[in-house]
């Protein structure tokens, strides 16, 4: 429990407005979570699996109607309009507090609120924020539990401070007509309502983490950014640390637990993972920048998780993990998803829970978005520096997309606003599992299309100011695309653990060990030193994915041209200029 009064205050007008029939406060010890775990079990919220497959392990089922983020639904409610930008969903503060409590009133009767503190970030790092969230929902609970540092040593750590963030979230009737997601930057607030989905109610994700998190950073002079950590190590034994930023389905979890080829393997290379999805990154004192992940575990995408795409994502599974929305196996009480294996069960419970028979059935097993919450402490490969509340310094921060042609394999920006401007004009080309026409070119800037809290021409205006800010001591700007496909239309580089051949070499540029020659887009590699040692791989066929072709690039030109115009008078004049100097580069 805690003493301190905005806690307090706050914790009694929500009690007020949704009227629960008891208060139970998380306090984070195994005990307290056992019991939920055997309450939600004995309601069917959860189900428990094998435990001696599994042990720890539980399964969990969503309404059919709420299975993934709705972006259409999410909403910046910023008492301007203009500050939520262009690419956000808008909502007047005023309304969107009347709307939100007017469909939460009364909801939790007969039902319990549980008061989640939590922090984002080792507790007690200087990095580390901190978060309340109530809920109705014992899912919810135990997956912030996994997500996040829960319990008593929060409220220790918060004190009589007003620096945290509120968070509602009320299932409801689970009502799509009726649900959102809201944010008050302004108010350190998120208002969760009408959902049971990971993504839309565990509200240190994307909620915190990302959209208040980024205003935050805004404001108080750091970066959260959608993107994953990890750590290199050389034979020698010195490690460098890399960021990254990938929109979905371009392999950003594969990435942030690459297991290195056997070549590089047998030398001592070795990857270790931070973080998955979200770095927090400020200067340090020596003047680097340095990252955290601020979170506990990982809310990973099921279907395709398999031995070859990502072991360590799959080890991580098998103790302490929830699954939602997978297919039951009820012969051995285990679970299982489509690219798990070719062995699907026959006698099965789909992810709606009706009978499903892996070898007959038409339809998928488990839903495309089903999820797996698992602990990070699980992962063969996790960082010894994950608990590190100071964080671990950034050599690169690496840009990607899923490009079939124009971007090479890998190019460096010129510098840190060339970098910015490489990470504005990110991109990925639509494939066939999305909906709509293939090869639509969709940009994402720094892949924080879906997840910044203020508008973003600002955003872009403090990239800018944070370089200036690092000065010499910076990270590189590099650009990787693994996409590049053949005529007919296979990938042409093979990916996965061999993309260590791509870091080796980012590595080496921020060491300055090697030379690369400069084009119209940056600078490129000589096919020479990236290492193709152990791989069937030509040189020739290397630098066919290395070039860059000024007539695809002239194109691409006119595409940031016309994206850059949604940011009016707010995109900043440094990436303006970056614009006119490529295209002037291209004649």
């Amino acid at each position: 429990m805690t003493k301190n009064e905005s806690v307090l205050n706050w914790i009694e007008n929500m009690k007020q407005l949704v009227k629960p029939d008891q208060v139970v406060w998380i306090d984070g010890s195994e005990e307290q979570l056992n019991q939920l775990r055997a309450e939600a079990c004995s309601t069917g919220e959860m189900i428990k699996l094998n435990e001696e497959k599994l042990p720890g392990c539980y399964l969990h089922r969503t309404a059919v109607n709420d299975v993934a983020r709705v972006e259409g639904r999410t909403f910046i409610c910023s008492r301007k309009e203009e500050d939520a930008g262009p690419t956000n969903h808008w909502m007047d503060p005023q309304d969107a507090y009347k709307m939100l409590f007017d469909i939460a009133k009364d909801s939790y009767q007969g039902r319990t609120m549980y008061v989640i503190p939590y922090s984002m970030g080792p507790i007690g790092s200087p990095f580390a924020k901190i978060g309340v969230e109530l809920t109705d929902s014992i899912y919810v609970v135990m997956n912030m539990s996994i997500m996040a540092r829960v319990g008593n040593a929060v409220w220790d750590v918060l004190g009589d401070s007003n620096d945290w963030v509120r968070g509602l979230h009320c299932k409801c009737q689970i009502d799509e007509e009726k649900r959102y997601i809201c944010h008050f930057p302004e108010d350190n607030t998120i208002i969760s309502v009408n959902s049971g989905y990971g993504g839309n109610v565990l509200l240190g994700k994307k909620c915190f983490a990302l959209r208040i998190a980024s205003y935050q950073g805004k404001t108080e002079g750091w970066m959260a950014e959608h993107m994953l950590i990890l750590g290199l190590e050389n034979p020698k034994g010195e490690v460098k640390y890399i960021t990254a930023a990938f929109p979905s389905a371009c392999g950003k979890t594969n990435l942030a637990m690459l297991i290195p080829p056997e070549g590089y393997k047998s030398k001592g290379y070795k990857v270790w993972t931070v973080g998955d999805d979200i770095a927090w990154m400020r200067k340090g004192p020596d003047g680097r920048l340095w990252a955290i992940n601020p979170e506990n575990g990982f809310f990973g995408v099921a279907p395709g998780t398999n031995l070859k795409s990502n072991p360590n994502a799959l080890y991580t599974t098998k103790e302490g993990t929830i699954f939602t929305n997978v297919v039951h196996n009820l012969d051995d009480n285990t679970v299982w998803w489509e690219g798990l294996d070719k062995n699907p069960p026959e006698n099965a419970k789909n992810w709606k829970g009706q009978d499903w028979n892996g070898k007959t059935a038409t339809e998928k097993g488990a839903h495309p978005n089903s999820r797996f919450t698992a602990p990070a402490k699980n992962c063969p490969c996790i960082s010894s520096e994950f608990e590190n509340g100071a964080g671990v310094p950034i050599s690169a921060i690496v840009f990607g997309g899923r490009r079939a042609q124009t971007t090479p394999l890998v190019y460096q920006s010129r510098d840190w606003n060339n970098g910015v401007f490489v990470g504005s004009i990110m991109a990925s080309e639509t494939t066939a599992a999305a909906t709509g026409a293939v090869g639509v070119v969709r940009r994402d800037p720094m892949a924080m299309l879906p997840f910044c809290g203020y508008h973003m021409g600002d955003y872009f205006k403090h990239w800018i100011e944070m370089g200036e800010e690092l000065g010499d001591k910076a990270p590189k700007i590099f650009n990787v695309n693994w996409f590049r496909l053949d005529d007919e239309g296979n990938f042409i580089w093979p990916g996965f653990g061999d993309n260590l051949r791509v870091l080796e070499w980012i590595i080496k540029r921020c060491d300055g060990e090697v030379d690369a020659q400069e084009t119209a887009i940056g600078y490129v590699p000589y096919a020479e030193d990236i290492n193709l040692e152990g791989l069937d791989f030509s040189i020739d066929t290397l630098k066919s994915i290395l070039e860059v072709k000024n007539d695809q690039w002239a194109k691409e030109a006119e595409g940031i041209e016309e994206f850059y115009t949604k940011f009016g008078d707010r995109l900043p004049q440094e990436l303006r200029n970056q614009l006119e100097t490529l295209k002037a580069n291209l004649k």
